[in-house]
């Protein structure tokens, strides 16, 4: 889709558009489904895990079960040959490569041709592995604070080819994994268990509040895609959140079969942009606003409670 014919579409309605979302409601005996993305590829080594152990653990949990995932790499983690080769591994196994900006700049704040130059650039870097796809991950789930940023860079990416990497379940796993870093940095022996456990817990609630949502707003069950990040965290315990969401019924698919799911060619015309794509169609329609929190994760939500814990 060239830039403008996205524009006439995305200027078509005040909320929604490019799709038309079903008004069926979803039966209570179909199976939900979510896919798993991992952010950033930061690979480094700690006292208790190695990056190497780290990709390899991230790497068997998927081939255990089955599962291509997607990654959306961060240019400037991979400039080492050592950390290149981690990353060939994944695209070596089937798992796409997305493009995650080499710098990971905030788009609202970098300004639009500093961000899309950091598009390419890591593109450049990223393209000639055999599973890279012309994916693009917002850095911190950031699609612009004003009209004029938004249409801007939806424009660039139809111009360019690219598709937005929607994300449907946020969460803050990333902060759990400071958390967990900071105890193992003081005491590489620390029982970690807790730390699963809140974990297991918080992507499960997440998972959640996410699913009834989008059956609100959109009337059916859709392909969940689930944000993660390559880190220690999930080095440790993805083999456990994969086997959560099988004892509870959940279908775990491909990224690839999930992006299929017409949902991800919605284009919300809200602001601020960005968020989960369901935060944002449920924020097109106006009626979820004393529910809807901004951003919709974050580690200042979750630190309170594992404060209580003493994690």
């Amino acid at each position: 889709m060239k830039r403008r014919e996205f524009l006439q579409r995305a200027l078509l309605a005040p909320g929604v558009a490019a799709i038309a979302l079903p008004a069926r409601v979803a039966t209570q005996n179909e199976t939900p489904r979510i896919a798993f993305t991992f952010d950033d590829f930061n690979v480094f080594d700690v006292p208790a895990l190695s990056g190497p152990s780290r990709n390899r653990a991230l790497l068997d949990a998927l081939r255990a079960n089955g599962l291509k995932a997607a990654g959306f790499v961060i240019g400037r983690y991979v400039e080492d040959p050592d950390k290149m080769r981690l990353l060939q591994q994944w695209s070596d196994a089937g798992h796409i490569v997305g493009n995650h900006t080499y710098s990971h700049r905030r788009y609202s704040r970098a300004g639009f041709s500093e961000f899309t130059k950091d598009i390419l650039e890591n593109e450049a870097k990223l393209k000639s592995l055999p599973q890279f796809r012309k994916w693009l991950r917002f850095p911190f789930l950031d699609e612009g604070v004003t009209a004029d940023q938004r249409d801007r860079i939806r424009g660039f990416l139809a111009d360019s080819g690219y598709r937005n990497a929607h994300i449907t379940i946020d969460a803050s796993d990333w902060y759990v994994d400071g958390r967990l870093r900071a105890r193992l940095e003081k005491d590489r022996d620390a029982d970690v268990a807790p730390y699963r456990a809140f974990y297991l817990d918080h992507i499960w609630d997440r998972a959640m509040y996410y699913e009834t949502l989008s059956r609100q707003v959109i009337g059916r069950r859709i392909h969940h895609t689930l944000l993660l990040h390559h880190n220690v965290l999930n080095g440790m315990f993805l083999g456990d959140l994969l086997r959560m969401f099988r004892d509870k019924g959940w279908q775990l698919v491909d990224a690839e079969t999930a992006y299929a799911d017409p949902v991800f060619a919605s284009t919300p015309r809200v602001l601020p942009a960005g968020q989960s794509l369901v935060w944002s169609l449920a924020k097109a329609t106006g009626r979820f606003d004393t529910e809807l929190r901004y951003p919709g994760e974050d580690g200042a939500y979750e630190a309170p409670k594992m404060d209580a814990l003493g994690l």
